[in-house]
């Protein structure tokens, strides 16, 4: 480690001392030229001719440090160093300079008495011990290396954090990692500023250790030592254990600026860690630090942990972090209106539709038109979610938006209006909540004008459990509405949908209902679009039964039986497939 350091030393001496003159500087610099080089012997001749007419010049001790042992006539930097010294008693860096020769040379008796003597010089320094000790742990002597430091705090008398950072390297070099730990601990208790240098050096403890580094550091009462093992943790990809152990060092000083600093830099760390609980964390380290900041880096701060805490799949907490928002005098207008709406839109995914309710009517001045509209609709197919097709109504209100002419056809659908389903879907086109929803409404078009009548509260209360979910209920009920209906008025089609949901919903049981069905709409359903398509699906759900050569057959008879339908396209492909010619996406 020493070795490596040297001509970074030497440079930064050579720079900040003045050269004695013109050409010692331009020597030094030749020396550095054939030491980069590999032309080491010529670059140990001019440090010596150097040091002939400058004894204590110290790039030129450091550059015969590093050239000659390579040379193998290290011997020869000894007494150039002890002349220096002569020159220049008090030098810290020629005495730790003499202290690595004698480490080197492997004279250890020289080594520790000339560390004694500049202990003895310096009584207050901790620069002897430290020289002394890493001068040992260059060469693996870690047990006399720490012996050496811990003699150097008993000395200095300055307790546990002296020489804290020295006795952690030395651990870690060593392979001792809960000794770094704690001592690493001891360092950040005493001096907060070590806190990254720390987190740094012990992320990289081998995983079987990690968790005895992380009980060392929890153990001490210290909160800065108890946040290095929740940064620790952080870095581990335990966000959640790591925030647990952070929040309680916040309740000693929960003001401080140490404690906003702290809250500050563990957002940030936690913003690399690319997991719901990574965003959570963050979220919530935004939110404590947006207490401590004054206005407007507050307001950022809250919608910032808005944004992370929903991510991060905690509406609970992102619901306080905008109620505290949406409820701030002091925020921009347009960072009000972004709370209110996000507050709207987690009270609405969480169920809390009353309350949603109530605040989107108080708060309808500060919404804009879109976000009021989109809200609306959210909040009414919430409540057909729930059955409440009344009140999924009155949230609409005069809404004229095609938006809300398709819900009000769903509304109309469910409650057994036929014909008023038909007409407000047909009114709200093609464009209405994108594709997909466009298709949901085209499919259960052509359902309603199957069926026979304007008007089927069976089949509304039968559409509306599969709406909420009932997918087992909607099956039963579809099956009945199917009974009371004859081929030509909708039965294959109602049949049809109540298979494809059985199919969806699986086990056992469903594939045996869904097969019943497609089995009697294929052998009963005329000539119409229905069959082919429950044909197609019965293939399919053969596939996914592990019966492909079964399935073959279905695909084979559906193409030869209705070569004009609309889903041959989709059987060919099934049938290779299934028949192994093309990879199963």
């Amino acid at each position: 480690m020493r070795r490596s350091l040297s001509a970074g030393v030497a440079a930064l001496v050579l720079a900040a001392t003045p050269a004695p003159a013109p050409a010692l500087g331009q020597a030094i610099g030749r020396g550095f030229e054939l030491e980069r080089a590999g032309r080491y012997a010529d670059a140990a001749g001019m440090y010596l001719t150097t040091l002939h007419a400058d004894p204590a010049n110290l790039p030129a001790l450091l550059g015969l440090e590093r050239v000659l042992p390579v040379l193998n006539r290290l011997p020869e930097l000894l007494p150039l160093v002890q002349r220096a010294r002569q020159r220049a008693p008090d030098s810290g860096m020629l005495r730790g300079l003499e202290l690595r020769v004698y480490a080197d040379l492997n004279e250890p008796d020289s080594l520790e008495a000339a560390a004694r003597r500049w202990a003895e010089a310096t009584p207050r320094s901790d620069a002897p011990y430290r020289e002394w000790a890493l001068a040992l742990a260059d060469h693996r002597a870690y047990d006399e290396s720490r012996r050496v430091l811990m003699l150097g705090r008993r000395a200095l008398g300055g307790g546990a954090a002296t020489l804290a950072i020295e006795l952690a390297e030395l651990e870690q070099r060593s392979g001792n990692w809960e000794g770094a730990a704690r001592e690493w601990g001891n360092a950040v208790a005493a001096a907060p500023d070590l806190l990254p240098n720390a987190s740094g050096q012990l992320a990289d403890a081998p995983a079987p250790q990690r968790e005895r580094v992380a009980g060392v550091l929890t153990a001490g009462a210290a909160p800065r030592t108890r946040r290095l093992a929740a940064e620790l943790l952080l870095a581990w990809g335990q966000p959640a254990q790591g925030w647990t152990l952070f929040e309680q060092t916040l309740v000693a000083d929960p003001r401080s600026a140490e404690t906003a600093s702290a809250l500050r830099r563990y957002a940030d760390l936690a913003g690399a860690v690319a997991t719901p609980g990574g965003h959570r964390v963050r979220g919530l380290a935004l939110s404590r630090w947006a207490d401590l900041v004054p206005s407007p880096l507050a307001e950022r701060a809250r919608a910032e942990a808005v944004h992370e805490l929903l991510d991060g799949g905690d509406r609970a907490a992102a619901r306080v972090a905008l109620e505290r928002l949406a409820g701030d005098s002091l925020a921009p207008a347009d960072a009000q209106a972004m709370a209110a709406a996000a507050l709207l839109e987690v009270l609405i995914a969480d169920g809390q539709l009353d309350a949603a309710e109530r605040r989107l009517e108080a708060g309808a001045g500060l919404l804009g038109g879109d976000d009021r509209e989109a809200l609306q609709l959210a909040l009414a197919g919430a409540r057909v979610a729930r059955g409440e097709l009344d009140r999924a109504a009155a949230v609409l209100g005069n809404d004229s938006s095609v938006a809300a002419i398709a819900q009000r056809g769903w509304i109309a659908l469910y409650r057994g209006d036929l014909a008023g389903a038909i007409a407000a879907f047909r009114a709200a086109g093609p464009f209405a909540g994108g594709r997909t929803a466009a298709t949901e409404r085209t499919t259960m078009v052509a359902l309603v004008m199957a069926v026979n009548g304007d008007s089927s509260p069976a089949l509304g209360a039968a559409l509306l459990a599969l709406a909420r979910r009932d997918s087992a209920g909607a099956i039963v009920a579809l099956r009945r509405v199917a009974a009371g209906l004859d081929r030509e008025g909708g039965r294959p089609e109602v049949l049809l949908l109540a298979g494809q949901v059985a199919a969806r919903l699986g086990g056992e049981l469903q594939d045996a209902t869904a097969t019943a069905l497609f089995d009697e709409i294929v052998r009963t359903g005329g000539s119409g679009a229905t069959p082919p398509t429950a044909e197609l699906e019965w293939a399919r759900l053969l596939v996914r039964q592990g019966r492909p050569a079964e399935a073959v057959q279905r695909l084979e008879h559906l193409i030869l039986t209705y070569p004009s339908s609309a889903v041959v396209p989709e059987a060919r492909r099934d049938l290779e497939r299934a028949r192994g010619t093309i990879p199963r996406s």
